[in-house]
């Protein structure tokens, strides 16, 4: 019985330290420069997610803490995406990805962002990759869309040919 004492306390220490680190909490990145997350996405060839939310708006929190801080957390996305959130409501400044100073509020209407949440899937220069993803209607299904839409996000970057007429989040060519 005395064997067995130290690997199982040791065992339940390791337990509880992985939880702990697990739950850890980790905030989606506040856009501030946009010019500056758009030089690091043209270099390693990543979309960038937009998130515009307001203070208040359950709605962005659920997205908040159901679907972007789990994908930062899992680390799963670190190669396919940037994420940035923007809040429109509390007079924040951003630098555009043209380095002007703005508030987040004229970022925001310079992109017809009229509803939080809005997610948009943007290139390094800011012009959407794939369909924007407005407000949040059911969460179970919400995880597959946005999974979809990094997909089809990243692959127009990388590999536009590849996209298909049913790609899920496929922008309307112009």
């Amino acid at each position: 019985m005395k064997r067995l004492y130290k690997p199982v306390v040791c065992g339940c220490a390791l337990l509880w330290l992985a939880s702990a680190a697990l739950s850890a909490e980790v905030e989606v990145p506040v856009g501030e420069d946009l010019q500056q997350d758009g030089q690091g996405a043209r270099a390693d060839r990543l979309p960038i997610l937009l998130a515009f939310s307001a203070i208040g708006c359950s709605y962005c929190d659920d997205l908040e803490e159901e679907f972007l801080e789990p994908m930062l957390l899992s680390g799963d996305y670190a190669d396919k995406i940037i994420i940035r959130k923007l809040i429109i409501d509390n007079g924040s400044h951003v630098r555009d990805f043209l380095g002007r100073s703005l508030e987040a509020a004229e970022l925001a209407h310079a992109f017809r962002v009229f509803v939080t949440p809005t997610i948009l899937f943007v290139d390094a220069d800011g012009r959407e990759l794939a369909e924007r993803m407005v407000g949040i209607n059911t969460l179970e299904m919400f995880g597959g869309y946005l999974d979809g839409c990094i997909d089809t996000a990243l692959l127009k970057l990388r590999d536009p040919q590849r996209l298909s007429a049913r790609s899920p989040c496929r922008l309307a060519q112009n």
